[in-house]
């Protein structure tokens, strides 16, 4: 059992938790995602990325959107409560070293495993520049903490209620065409914004950096649910990822995929939110 000790609420539906997981604070690297069973009757396991941690206190943080059955069941859990069992820290994690210019692009939710690679990509000694988006300013976090490590922050917003009304490829391509481009581009978000992320730098030959979160089901590259075609090869996300070169993954098939259980995911969603007393 995994002890919920801090719970926030960072925007209408996304919340963060803080959860006693000492062996995993201290192993757990930047890009590593974790498997996360609430309850050990049935329970769905489902991938979340690693935000932060602390290894003195021996605690992680998870930031998730309530967006089905199991993620509006775990934003149903209070201080105090208990998650059954999670396992990692798994995957790869990001390569960090000193390439010089690293741009890091978050797309909403996506800011929040982006955080921890921007500060391992700070500490390397580049220079760090972040760009955040979101449909509305409602939806844009981790803007402080970001700011805290990147030389600096730039956000858009669909609407313009924040920073510049634009895309994240729009500030993305005006800085991959500077005489001085970015050695490394870094994109974690919505599948469709990391497709064009890695068109707009591939323009300007910058290589491009991604983090999926696809369906997966152990973990371990056991069951292959979690297959994406990169380069025209198979890999496993769970094993061979989560981060891969964003010019080279088929991100419309992973997005087919990734929607193949879509009916079924709304009917238990529903179905979940009568059981907490959301609706009717």
């Amino acid at each position: 059992m995994y002890n919920i000790i801090a719970k926030k609420r960072l925007s209408a539906d996304v919340y963060e938790i803080t959860v006693e997981a000492p062996l995993i604070a201290r192993s757990r690297k930047a890009g590593q995602f974790l498997i996360v069973q609430l309850d050990t009757e049935r329970g769905e396991r489902i991938p979340l990325t690693i935000a932060d941690a602390d290894d003195k206190a021996g605690t992680i943080t998870i930031v998730f959107q309530a967006a089905g059955a199991t993620t509006l069941k775990l934003a149903a859990r209070a201080e105090g409560e208990y998650i059954a069992n999670i396992l990692g820290p798994l995957g790869n994690p990001t390569h960090i070293k000193h390439f010089g210019h690293v741009v890091c692009v978050g797309g909403g939710i996506g800011a929040a495993p982006l955080f921890p690679i921007i500060q391992a990509m700070k500490g390397a000694g580049n220079r760090v520049t972040a760009i955040l988006g979101a449909r509305t300013k409602e939806l844009i976090i981790f803007e402080e903490r970001i700011r805290t490590y990147a030389d600096d922050l730039i956000i858009v917003t669909d609407d313009g209620s924040a920073g510049k009304k634009a895309l994240v490829t729009e500030p993305l391509k005006a800085l991959c065409s500077q005489e001085a481009k970015p050695a490394l581009c870094a994109a974690i978000g919505p599948p469709i914004m990391m497709k064009f992320c890695a068109l707009s730098a591939a323009e300007f030959d910058v290589p491009v950096m991604v983090s999926l979160n696809t369906i997966m089901i152990d973990g371990t590259g056991m069951c292959g649910c979690c297959r994406v075609t990169v380069g025209g090869e198979t890999r496993f996300v769970c094993v061979d990822g989560p981060e891969f070169d964003g010019r080279k993954v088929d991100f419309d098939n992973m997005m087919k995929r990734m929607n193949a259980y879509t009916d079924r995911e709304e009917r238990d969603k529903h179905r979940c939110r009568i059981e907490l007393g959301l609706e009717r």
